[in-house]
């Protein structure tokens, strides 16, 4: 993990601005108040064209420039460095090397993260063939168990847009999902499939067929709407579903992959052109522990729709991860509708940061069942104490343990010396050979980095970053004449 904090230039700004007026079908989000920034003149013409793209140059040297700038405002100092050593320990192993970006400001969610590139003439790092690029979260509940799964069974939910021809969509989503393995691969090289159709279902209806089948991808296509909830999925006549409520079924049920082809399904909802933290349908599901989403950044055509979602099942299919599926299917895009046109940049894909990103296991990996099989875990019970007289116990609960002044936080240390938001202590549960284990990890997330841990080096401060705790370790808040806490673990 390492972290990026800095402040948004006006440069990357306007050039942010520019690209939404070309390319955003909805109206531009702010970043900051413009009105703040001093007068800035693009170079997008020192900026060449692509090879072989002769059409529209400027858009070609506006994407191209937009990359090139996120690239220089996130890979500086620390955060190049590790990229550096990262990828050169993946390139000697020879392997590829998975980059999950977390953005925690959420009015830099809408950006098209997909599209940095070092400079002109290389690619976006979505585009990379060793690069494997997903955006993520750390304030997540845990996984709950996964199938061990050697086919895609493929829930597909068709819900109202007055643009859709249901059955030809449900009968062209078919043929797309269900085309047989090409000539010459085994069946072990292509996994098996199965699909089945929900055409504008009520709430229950949906919620039945996924408890009562064992589906590994929900598939949605149909309109869509931002909405602080994690957005709204429009099923029957009259019937919706927000992301909160699908997050809560999808987890349940054991769904690895939700898919939406539906607008807006990776861009927050915002007031008054400001966007509101984690209401992204995306952002929602991947907090409440579904641990892969694919949506949409923008507004996607049914032709464009149709090519990813051959391409990427495809890739599945061949038993691709999710995130190799992902730039398989983002590379099909850039080739049929080209660099200089939005269609690669819309697909968007959440990885929880505890899921590798596998979903299907093909026959010839030998996998096998027992029947009855369980995944034995240690009873794990965590405290925070604090050490002072009368001092208080805390309980910490899976997933993420807020701490702060204010009384929106799971541990509420009301004095002054403590920001709003203060901490943050993460449970991650991994899965190893049946058997379960969780870590628990500090995050600082202070105004001034006033958070301590004691080291047999003596107390060692962390500024935004994050530590493992050990049962006994000690810890400190905002001031060192504050309260001792005691992390302890049974």
């Amino acid at each position: 993990y390492v972290l990026r904090d800095c402040v948004f230039s006006a440069e990357l700004n306007q050039v942010w601005q520019q690209w939404q007026q070309m390319f955003a079908s909805k109206s531009p989000l702010d970043i900051t108040h413009v009105s703040t920034f001093p007068s800035v003149s693009l170079p997008l013409g020192e900026i060449s064209a692509v090879e072989g793209q002769t059409t529209s140059p400027y858009s070609v040297r506006l994407m191209q420039s937009l990359g090139i700038k996120l690239w220089q405002w996130v890979f500086d100092g620390v955060i190049l460095s590790s990229w550096e050593r990262s990828r050169g320990m993946a390139t000697g192993q020879k392997r590829q090397l998975r980059f999950r970006l977390e953005i925690r400001d959420p009015d830099l969610i809408a950006l098209p993260w997909e599209i940095m590139q070092p400079q002109a003439g290389q690619p976006a790092i979505s585009l990379t063939q060793d690069i494997l690029f997903s955006r993520t979260s750390n304030e997540v509940e845990p996984l709950s168990h996964l199938r061990t799964d050697k086919a895609l069974n493929i829930l597909v939910v068709l819900g109202r847009d007055h643009k859709l021809q249901l059955d030809q969509e449900a009968s062209l989503l078919r043929k797309i999902l269900l085309e047989d393995r090409p000539v010459g691969k085994t069946a072990s090289e292509y996994a098996p499939c199965t699909m089945k159709t929900l055409i504008q279902p009520t709430r229950t209806e949906l919620i039945q067929e996924l408890e009562t089948k064992a589906y590994n991808v929900l598939f949605y296509a149909g309109h869509g709407l931002p909405d602080p909830d994690g957005g709204l999925l429009f099923l029957g006549t009259g019937d919706k579903i927000n992301g909160i409520e699908l997050a809560h079924v999808l987890t349940r049920t054991g769904v690895k992959l939700g898919v939406f082809n539906a607008c807006w399904g990776a861009r927050p909802a915002a007031i008054n052109d400001q966007a509101i933290p984690a209401s992204s349908l995306a952002e929602v599901l991947i907090r409440h522990g579904v641990p892969a989403v694919l949506g949409m950044l923008d507004e996607i055509t049914d032709a464009e729709s149709h090519s990813f979602i051959k391409a990427f099942a495809e890739a599945l299919r061949r038993g691709k991860s999710i995130d190799e599926a992902v730039a398989a299917a983002r590379q099909e895009l850039l080739t049929l509708y080209k660099f200089n046109q939005p269609a690669w940049t819309l697909p968007v894909l959440y990885l929880h940061p505890d899921f590798d990103g596998e979903l299907i296991k093909s026959v010839d990996e030998g996998i096998t069942e027992i029947p009855d099989s369980r995944i034995y875990s240690p009873v794990n019970t965590a405290y925070m104490r604090s050490l002072s007289p009368g001092g208080k116990t805390w309980l910490l609960g899976p997933g993420v343990t807020r701490i702060g002044r204010t009384r929106d936080n799971d541990i509420v240390i009301p004095e002054i010396y403590i920001s709003r938001h203060h901490a943050k202590i993460l449970c991650r549960t991994t899965l190893s050979e049946n058997t379960l284990s969780t870590i628990y990890y500090l995050r600082d997330v202070s105004t001034y980095g006033t958070t301590w841990y004691l080291s047999p080096k003596g107390w060692q401060q962390i500024l935004r970053e994050e530590v493992p705790l050990t049962s006994g370790m000690q810890l400190m808040f905002g001031s060192a004449k504050g309260e001792i806490w005691e992390f302890i673990r049974e």
